[in-house]
C-alpha cells in the first residue's frame, strides 16, 4: 500500500521512518514532507502544502494513495479529515468537530468540565480589560493561554503579576497569536511533574501509546518561555502502572466516551498533556495528534507494526490490535536555530548527520531543514531531533549527547538535561 504523511516536521519524519519499516507499506509519501523523509529507501516528497485539500486530494487518487495520516493539529482543525473523507480518502486523524479539543481552549475546558475530566479551574474572557480586571483577583502564578492554535507558543505561565498583565494584553491587544489570542483563557497553575500521554482511538475503543515527557522550555533546569518542545525521554517513569490505570479511568475513557455522547466519535491520536499533582493527574491541555517532539522518543521503542494499527484507528477495528513497545529507553534532543523561540536566522549549513547516524541505536529525525544542492540547510526554529537508544537511560542520555557533539550548524542550541528528570523515580545505583 502508499501511505501519505502530512506535514513537513521531526514528527513526521518519525511516522514516515516507522511507517516505512512495514512490510505492508509500497511508498511513503511527505507532502509536502522534508529532506529526512525524501532520503528514506520508500520515501518521496511532493510539494503540496498541507492546506490545499483539492490537491492534496487530487494528488491522492493520482498516486493510489491507500492511507493519509495528518501530523499537525492546523489542517485537522480546518477539517482535512471531513474534506478528503468525502472523496471515499481513508485518512488517520479527528474530524473538524472532534478537532476542537485543541483548537479551542475553552471548548475543552468545557468539555471536560461536563464529563468530570480533571483539570485546572479557569474564566474565559473575550474583553482584554475583563481579563486584566480578573488578573487583581487571582494572584500568581497563573497561566495565560490563547483560546486558539498558536503553534505550541500561546501559553504563559506567569510568575509576576507583571508578566500575568502581559501575557494578557500581548493575546488580546497586540494580536501576538492574531485571532487564536482574541478570547484568553485564564486557569490556575499546577504544581507538580508534567507527563505525555498519547493514545490511539478509533471512535469507541483506545490504546495508549508508551509514556513519555517534553521539554517546553528552552534552557536546562526549565527555564525561559515555552516552546514547542526541546526534546523528549520515553518511558516516564513519573506515570507508574497504577497512575497509567488512573489516567485511563479518569482521562482517556471519559474523553473517548464524552465525544462519542456529544456526536464527535473520537479516531486519529488523543494526546493527554498531563501535570501529575498530589491529587492525582490533571489535564493541561488535549492535542489532536502525534506530539512534537514525543513521537520521535516513541516511534524508535515501538515494536509493532504501525501500519495496521493506522488502518484499524479509521475502521473501528482497534479493539482487536495491541501494540508493544521495546524495554530500552529513547531519548530524543531537539537542536534549534539560535534565538528560538524569539528570531532567527536560517540557511545555516548542517554537517554530520551521517556521522552521528554512525553510532548504533542513533537517528536523526529532520525537522527544520531544506535541501538545496548537496548541502542541508536550517529553515526552522526547531532543526534535528537528535534520538537515541540504548539498554539503560544513562547509556541512552549519553550515547544522544555523543550524536550531538558531531552535528554542527552556526548557532545551534540545545537543552543538556534532556531525559535527567527520570532519575527522580528510578532507583539509584
Amino acid at each position: 500500500m502508499n501511505v501519505l504523511v502530512i506535514g513537513s516536521g521531526g514528527r513526521e519524519h518519525a511516522l514516515a521512518w516507522k511507517i516505512a519499516q512495514s512490510p505492508l507499506v509500497k511508498k511513503v509519501y511527505g507532502a509536502p514532507g522534508n529532506p529526512g523523509i525524501d532520503l528514506l529507501e520508500k520515501g518521496v516528497c511532493v510539494n503540496v502544502a498541507t492546506d490545499d485539500f483539492d490537491l492534496l486530494a487530487t494528488y491522492t487518487e493520482i498516486e493510489h494513495i491507500d492511507l493519509v495520516v495528518v501530523g499537525p493539529e492546523d489542517p485537522l482543525a480546518k477539517g482535512i479529515v471531513d474534506e478528503l473523507g468525502k472523496r471515499g480518502i481513508t485518512v488517520f486523524g479527528p474530524s473538524a468537530a472532534a478537532a476542537q479539543l485543541e483548537a479551542s481552549k475553552s471548548f475543552a475546558k468545557d468539555f471536560m468540565e461536563r464529563h468530570h475530566i480533571p483539570t485546572a479551574a479557569c474564566a474565559v474572557f473575550d474583553d482584554a480589560h475583563l481579563a486584566l480586571a480578573y488578573l487583581e483577583t487571582t494572584g500568581v502564578p497563573i497561566v495565560i493561554k490563547a483560546d486558539g492554535l498558536a503553534a505550541g507558543k500561546g501559553v504563559t505561565v506567569a510568575r509576576t503579576m507583571a508578566e500575568a498583565e502581559a501575557a494578557v494584553r500581548a493575546a488580546m491587544l497586540d494580536d501576538a497569536f492574531g485571532e487564536a489570542g482574541a478570547r484568553v483563557v485564564i486557569e490556575e497553575c499546577l504544581e507538580g511533574e508534567e507527563a505525555s500521554i498519547l493514545a490511539f482511538c478509533d471512535g469507541k475503543t483506545f490504546k495508549p501509546l508508551a509514556t513519555s515527557q517534553d521539554h517546553k522550555p528552552p534552557f536546562d533546569d526549565d527555564k525561559g518561555p515555552n516552546t514547542g518542545g526541546m526534546g523528549a525521554y520515553s518511558p516516564a517513569p513519573v506515570v507508574s502502572d497504577a497512575l497509567m490505570e488512573r489516567i485511563c479511568a479518569e482521562v482517556l475513557a471519559p474523553c473517548v466516551n464524552g465525544m462519542a455522547a456529544d456526536g464527535m466519535p473520537y479516531k486519529g491520536i488523543l494526546y493527554a498533556g498531563l501535570m501529575i499533582t498530589e491529587d492525582g493527574p490533571k489535564v493541561i491541555e488535549f492535542n489532536v495528534r502525534f506530539g512534537d517532539p514525543e513521537t520521535q522518543a516513541i516511534m524508535p521503542r515501538m515494536t509493532t507494526d504501525i501500519v495496521p494499527i493506522l488502518v484499524a484507528c479509521c475502521n473501528g477495528t482497534l479493539a482487536s490490535h495491541e501494540v508493544a513497545y521495546s524495554d530500552w529507553p529513547c531519548v530524543s534532543v531537539v537542536m534549534a536555530s539560535g534565538g528560538y523561540p524569539g528570531a532567527y536566522e536560517k540557511g545555516k549549513v548542517i554537517t554530520g548527520i551521517a556521522n552521528a547516524e554512525t553510532l548504533d541505536g542513533v537517528t536523526v529525525f529532520m525537522a527544520g531543514v531544506k535541501q538545496q544542492g548537496d548541502d542541508l540547510l536550517t529553515s526552522g526554529g526547531r532543526v534535528l531531533n537528535v534520538t537515541a537508544t540504548a539498554p539503560t537511560l544513562t547509556e541512552t542520555i549519553e550515547k544522544a549527547y555523543a550524536a550531538v557533539e558531531r552535528i554542527h550548524f552556526d548557532g545551534a542550541h540545545y537543552r543538556t538535561d534532556i531525559g535527567r528528570k527520570a532519575f527522580r523515580h528510578l532507583p539509584s545505583t
